[in-house]
């Protein structure tokens, strides 16, 4: 059996995603979709719905009186930051754990993967595209071929960067030459066979930006730029950090100078005391 089959049978064997993620996804970026319709899909899910509760009635979001119901949590936290909360959580279950051949620590990459979700949404907001909500969860979900690969990473990493030191190859690239598939299109398969929309498998599977047609993508652009600035900031750098290749052209697509970048990165920082109080309730 070579690599690629039993990658395609570990992804076979993973853990389905909860159904109330896809049922979100397809409506959370439509304008007319109202309150009471994403509740309502939200509280068929007794575990998420518990999950969401807790965080929701935790210090980090100080209400006044606790929710008890999914519909109160809409109506005191809004119904934009209900679904993120149901993103974090899905998206925990998936990269919380430690991925020794990328490098990364228990945590790293879900805290890294957060971090990409909340820049990537900032920049939606401040670009005002109307996918806010889909960007989120395809940074937050991005990596998670890596949960997958890791091992195969592991074992072949000697050979991987080799390719990295001496051959110029990218780290994405090498991991296609030595094992046959690369994170991202890993992550691609996964997130088709939990049935995400094709823009969803589209972002996911090219959020490196393996063609320069793809900055014209606005999301997809978003999603990248995001990557790029958490690892300016450190964060999600493992041993394939540094061994990307940067297109500048999705920044000049989508309006962002690196003036607007160092003033993401500022204010970023400015929440990370927020953000880790959020990670310690997620």
């Amino acid at each position: 059996m070579t690599s690629l089959q039993v990658l395609i049978k570990e992804i076979k064997n993973l853990r389905p995603i909860p159904a109330v993620v896809t049922s979100l996804l397809g409506i959370v970026d439509d304008p007319n979709a109202s309150m009471k319709e994403i509740t309502k899909i939200i509280r068929y899910d007794p575990a998420i719905t518990a999950d969401v509760l807790r965080t929701a009635n935790s210090a980090y979001f100080g209400l006044k009186h606790p929710a008890e119901t999914i519909q109160e949590a809409a109506t005191m936290i809004g119904t934009d930051r209900l679904v993120d909360l149901v993103m974090l959580k899905v998206s925990a279950q998936v990269t919380k754990g430690a991925q020794k051949g990328y490098d990364l620590h228990e945590g790293a990459l879900w805290k890294y993967s957060v971090s990409s979700a909340l820049i990537a949404k900032q920049v939606a907001n401040q670009l005002d595209l109307p996918n806010k909500n889909s960007i989120f969860t395809a940074s937050l979900l991005k990596d998670m071929g890596k949960t997958v690969l890791d091992k195969f990473v592991q074992d072949a990493f000697e050979k991987i960067y080799n390719l990295v030191i001496n051959e110029n190859f990218s780290f994405m690239e090498a991991e296609k030459q030595i094992i046959g598939v690369d994170h991202a299109e890993l992550g691609g398969m996964i997130a088709k066979m939990w049935k995400f929309s094709p823009k969803m498998v589209g972002i996911i599977r090219n959020h490196h930006l393996t063609s320069e047609t793809m900055v014209r993508d606005n999301d997809l652009a978003v999603v990248y730029l995001s990557d790029c600035i958490c690892m300016m900031m450190g964060m999600g750098v493992g041993a394939d950090g540094l061994a990307y290749r940067f297109h500048r052209q999705a920044m000049e697509h989508i309006g962002i100078s690196a003036k607007d970048t160092l003033k993401i990165i500022a204010e970023f920082t400015y929440r990370m005391e927020e953000v880790e109080a959020l990670l310690r309730v997620a």
